[in-house]
Parts: structure tokens; C-alpha cells; sequence
């Protein structure tokens, strides 16, 4: 296996999520960044790309230069985009119309008709597309997947999601928070924490099911004065096959640090996964001993990133998700089929499913809940 090369947009210094990336990527051992346009700021691009360590010609100050000079032979194999929102659209265009695979942080875009757009743009191109849901690289999620695969709790009958905050509980916007600042800015983000997390809540709920989510009927709601977008979603969900849903995310939980939950309950059985005991999977069979399974023990052989009995926490999920992109690009060069877990990589039906949600939720808000199609 060669060591593929990356390339990242955004996630200079001082952006959390860019150096998660880069932390995951490295990780995998598959991947060496070699390229970056780091930040809309020139001067702050150059610099970050300098404590990397990336070679000058290749520290960009803008992300159409680099998707054409990394498009020739020599260049990236891979390019991880994780701006703000409103900058995921034309930097994923640039790099499909240079042909270059990509793996986007979520959500796909701000808006519905961005995503729309971005998947015509990737359906014509040879780029292969991942989007960063890092829930989906968890072990323990993907045996749960399996598991209502197999039959395991039968016919899913009710599915219950939550996922709160507390770190915007207050106008953190407002005193110089940067994350907070672009996060609450409709121009940058699209939505507020429909876009942050709910799309996490959400895409969690159909990639465990097997399940789409058909429509909905949502409260959304903005409780700090003055926020610009929502802080608070609370929404009932119908699914394909007649399973029912609750979806609540909120940024204005106090006392929830990253209270992301998943329960999962069929006519044979049910299935519980938390992200703070990420490492286990809650199982009770109708009539039988309620069970906790853990990586130890789980029957379904995914690749996960660190051994059974040492604990997978975000970024070793994060780096699941680059292994899978590694071995489809792997697979693409080579003339074969992507091993069947590799294809667990979200993708750009999942990014687009995701803001169908937003766009269908926030329609549904501004008519007091009215069931609206997703």
C-alpha cells in the first residue's frame, strides 16, 4: 500500500477541526499531508502551512489555485475540506472539476439547493466523495448497523435520537468565540444547530435503520436573544416501512457537554448507543437477558483503528472514515471492488439527505409544525 497524499482546505491554526483531521489521517498511517490552502487569510494561510512543515509552492493562498495545480501527476490524492459552511460548495466544485477525491466536513453545504448542485457536479465527475460523519466510524455504530441488518430486533418500530449542547447556552457569539462567531452567522453556517448537530442526529438515525426518514414535524427554536439562527430543534419523524422517530438537538442544554444517544427499538428487540460509552452497544431481546456489547466482542468484522480492550473515542472514528476512503482509492487504482465496509463511508447521498432535513425542518417550523416531506 503506497502512502497516499493529502491535501486539506481550511483547519489552519487555531481551527479545531482541521487539526482533528489531520490527527485522524495521520493516525491511519495511509496518508501524508503535503498540501494546504489553510485559511481565506493569505498571510494565515502561509503561516500554518510553515508549522506543518508543508513546503512553500505548496501552501496556498486560495483553494481554486490549488485544486489546479494539485489536479497534475505529483499532486494530492485526497483533499479534506473543513471551512466554515458557506465555503464547502465552491471548494468542493473546485476540486471535482480538477478531479480530485474529497472528503468534506459536515454539513455538505449550507443550503439544500448548494448540496443539489454539488451532487449533479459529483455525479459527472471521476472524484470519489466522502462526508465526514464521524458517528459512522465507530465500531460499536456500525455493529448496531449490522445488527438491524440481520434481523437482530426484528421490524424497527421506534427510533429516539438526542443530541445536546450546552456551549451556546449563552451569547458566546458575542465575546470574540470564533467558533461560536461563524457558527451563529446565517451567511457562514446556513442554520444554527439544526446544521451542526442535528444533521449528525439525523444521518445517525438512517445509517443505523437502514431506514429514510420520509417527513417530519419540527419545532425550531432560537432561545438566546439576539441569535441570528436556531439553538433548538425538537422533531417528530416518519419513516419508509412505518417506523416512527423522535429527533431532539439542542446548543442550549445546560449541564450536556456532547450528550449525542441513539435508541433503536424493534418487535423482536432494541439496540442503545451513546457517544460517551462509545465502546459499548446496549442490546435487550424481547423475552430475553438485556446484554451489553462491547469492541471486545462484537461479531461483525469492521476494521476498527485501535485494539479491542484500548477505547475508540472521536478521532479514531474520524480515522475509520479515512481508512475507508484510503481503501477505495486503493480500490479505484488497482481495477477492483472497495472491501464491503469501506463502503460505510458516508457519501454525497448522506450529505444531501442531510440538509433535505434542515430544509425540511425549518419549513416545517415556520408553519408551527406542519408534516412537511423530507
Amino acid at each position: 500500500m503506497r502512502t497516499l497524499k493529502l491535501g486539506m482546505v481550511g483547519g489552519g491554526n487555531g481551527a479545531f477541526f482541521g487539526a482533528a483531521h489531520r490527527a485522524a489521517a495521520a493516525m491511519t498511517g495511509r496518508f501524508s499531508m503535503v498540501a494546504g490552502a489553510l485559511s481565506s487569510d493569505p498571510v494565515r494561510a502561509r503561516e500554518s502551512g510553515h508549522d506543518l512543515g508543508l513546503a512553500p509552492e505548496r501552501c496556498y493562498d486560495d483553494f481554486e489555485t490549488m485544486a489546479k495545480r494539485e489536479a497534475t501527476d505529483g499532486g494530492i490524492d485526497l483533499v479534506a475540506v473543513v471551512t466554515p459552511n458557506h465555503l464547502h460548495a465552491p471548494a468542493c466544485h473546485a476540486f471535482l472539476d480538477a478531479g480530485v477525491n474529497i472528503l468534506c466536513d459536515k454539513p455538505l453545504t449550507a443550503t439544500l439547493d448548494e448540496a443539489l448542485a454539488l451532487r449533479t457536479a459529483a455525479a459527472d465527475s471521476a472524484s470519489l466523495f466522502g462526508v465526514a460523519y464521524t458517528n459512522a466510524g465507530f465500531d460499536m455504530v456500525r455493529e448496531a448497523r449490522a445488527m438491524v441488518a440481520a434481523g437482530e430486533i426484528g421490524t424497527v418500530r421506534v427510533v429516539r435520537v438526542v443530541f445536546p449542547q450546552e456551549w451556546l447556552a449563552t451569547a458566546a457569539e458575542a465575546t470574540g468565540n470564533k467558533q461560536a462567531e461563524w457558527r451563529t452567522d446565517p451567511a457562514r453556517s446556513g442554520a444554527g444547530s439544526l446544521g451542526d448537530i442535528g444533521t449528525h442526529a439525523f444521518h445517525l438515525a438512517e445509517f443505523i435503520t437502514g431506514l429514510s426518514a420520509t417527513a417530519l414535524s419540527a419545532e425550531v427554536d432560537t432561545f438566546v436573544t439576539g441569535r441570528r439562527v436556531d439553538d433548538n430543534v425538537t422533531a417528530k419523524l416518519r419513516f419508509d416501512g412505518g417506523a416512527k422517530g423522535l429527533l431532539w438537538a439542542s446548543q442550549v442544554a445546560i449541564g450536556e457537554t456532547n450528550g449525542l444517544r441513539i435508541d433503536v427499538h424493534g418487535d423482536k428487540g432494541s439496540l442503545g448507543w451513546t457517544v460517551e460509552a462509545a465502546n459499548q452497544l446496549a442490546f435487550a431481546p424481547l423475552g430475553g437477558r438485556r446484554m451489553v456489547i462491547d469492541r471486545a466482542s462484537h461479531g461483525t468484522a469492521f476494521k476498527g483503528t485501535m485494539p479491542p480492550g484500548h477505547p475508540q473515542g472521536f478521532i479514531e472514528a474520524l480515522a475509520r472514515l479515512y481508512l475507508d476512503m484510503a481503501d477505495q482509492i486503493d480500490a479505484r487504482r488497482d481495477g477492483r471492488a472497495p472491501a464491503a465496509d469501506a463502503l460505510l463511508l458516508p457519501g454525497i447521498r448522506d450529505g444531501v439527505r442531510g440538509l433535505r432535513f434542515v430544509d425540511a425542518a425549518l419549513r416545517s417550523g415556520a408553519e408551527d409544525g406542519r408534516w412537511t416531506d423530507i
